[in-house]
């Protein structure tokens, strides 16, 4: 019994790689006859797994089912995925955390202890440097993720940001969460363009609305996109500058909550940044320390020979 019940989680750990396998493969990693792994096969379907039969060839693939049946996990993605659920438990999406927790509990239970004290000493010595902004709805994500799997369109009640609501239809395209907010990317039907909308902010209206034809991503793709929306727009002065260091040296030093950075030569780049005043503005490119060049706005370029001139007057 022990050697049958050892040879079905070999045969199901097998099965959870992604491939097709021939029945004959199967014996031989297994050590034994194709008649014993067909009947391996219907005790784990009768355990809940969905093994599929694959046609040509005889052989089978584990598929989806209707249930959740037992997972096998190698050591190290035991550990990601304990990370993982630590990491969720303290995330801005709304109802997962106690769930996470409870998955936690579960799979820390059946840890080796080696592995226990891996995860345990990564989540003793990790704390999020800040709180989630707004949480949001799991199932709000949910309900737009797939709505973006299956281009339908989507209708919402929106609180912009000067607090005012009014009702918008969009075409959803991708979430994106910048680890303490998460925003959609859409293509809005109302005002014929793109358009950045912060899920907290959404109250989705239902059915959705009809399904739509894919359309080109905004230039830079949608990650840059969002990055200019709420580094750069939101905000008075809207600075834009060439800055003599390679684009990833630069986006590594300016968060992409803070700037938008895009490659200009090998050795340049060009960055979007905003701020309500021209003081913040400088000190955000001043404290990279390269050279750089103002584009935009004209009057930073102004506040600089002050701000230059007093900070010599300052050294004497």
């Amino acid at each position: 019994m022990l050697e049958t019940s050892a040879r079905l989680l070999r045969l199901l750990s097998l099965l959870q790689m992604p491939r097709d396998w021939p029945g004959a493969e199967l014996a031989e990693r297994l050590g034994v006859s194709g008649r014993t792994v067909r009947r391996d096969v219907e005790r784990l379907r009768e355990l809940g797994y969905t093994v599929h039969a694959t046609a040509g060839t005889p052989g089978y693939r584990l598929g989806a089912g209707t249930g959740v049946p037992p997972l096998l996990l190698d050591e190290e993605e035991a550990v990601a995925v304990a990370v993982g659920l630590g990491t969720a438990a303290v995330s801005g999406v709304a109802g997962i955390e106690e769930n996470s927790v409870r998955a936690l509990v579960k799979l820390e239970q059946v840890l080796p202890p080696r592995l226990r004290h891996r995860v345990s000493a990564l989540r003793s010595a990790t704390v999020p440097l800040s709180a989630p902004a707004g949480a949001v709805d799991a199932a709000v994500l949910t309900v737009i993720a797939t709505a973006v799997r299956d281009r339908e369109s989507l209708r919402f009640d929106y609180r912009a940001r000067d607090d005012a609501e009014g009702r918008r239809a969009a075409e959803p395209y991708r979430l994106v969460s910048s680890g303490r907010r998460w925003y959609l990317v859409a293509w809005d039907t109302g005002r014929r363009d793109w358009r950045t909308f912060r899920v907290d902010r959404m109250r989705l209206r239902t059915p959705n609305g009809p399904r739509f034809a894919p359309r080109e991503p905004p230039a830079g793709g949608f990650v840059r996109y969002v990055s200019e929306r709420i580094s750069v727009h939101p905000y008075r002065y809207r600075g834009r500058f060439t800055v003599h260091a390679p684009a990833e040296v630069v986006a590594a030093r300016m968060p992409a909550t803070v700037a938008a950075v895009e490659p200009a030569t090998r050795d340049t780049c060009v960055l979007n940044a905003g701020a309500d005043s021209l003081d913040e503005l400088a000190a955000w490119v001043g404290q990279l320390g390269v050279p750089f060049e103002v584009h935009e706005p004209p009057e930073l370029a102004e506040h600089l020979r002050a701000l230059g001139a007093r900070l010599l007057d300052a050294a004497g």
